[in-house]
């Protein structure tokens, strides 16, 4: 394989992605799994394709990727809020002493 050639389509390849970039991944012989989307720099990317293990997302994969990960993010967001949430738990006769007009004055 001549090198120039290579690192040519990459650069070539790399102008015409976005950035970020979605790929789709393709099955490869040492086992990597087709269908498996993800964001990626451009350089990276370009990379993958030209070596033929993944191929760039149409606009419709790309923007249902896109939803699913604030979907998560939301989720995620949603049970750290949950973690952080503080209770504290005191009997029910420090609870009415709280309540009695006493302990106002």
């Amino acid at each position: 394989m001549d090198l120039k050639i290579y690192y040519e389509k990459i650069r070539e390849t790399e102008a015409e992605l976005p950035e970020p970039c979605v790929l789709v991944s393709r099955a490869t012989e040492n086992g990597g799994k087709a269908g498996v989307r993800m964001e990626v720099p451009r350089a990276i990317g370009a990379k993958m394709i030209v070596d033929g293990n993944a191929r760039a997302a149409t606009e419709e994969e790309a923007q249902a990727f896109r939803e699913e990960q604030a979907e998560a993010k939301a989720e995620a967001d949603q049970l750290a809020a949950a973690s952080r949430m503080q209770v504290t738990v005191i009997p029910s006769s420090e609870l009415r002493n709280l309540r009695s007009p006493r302990s106002r004055e």
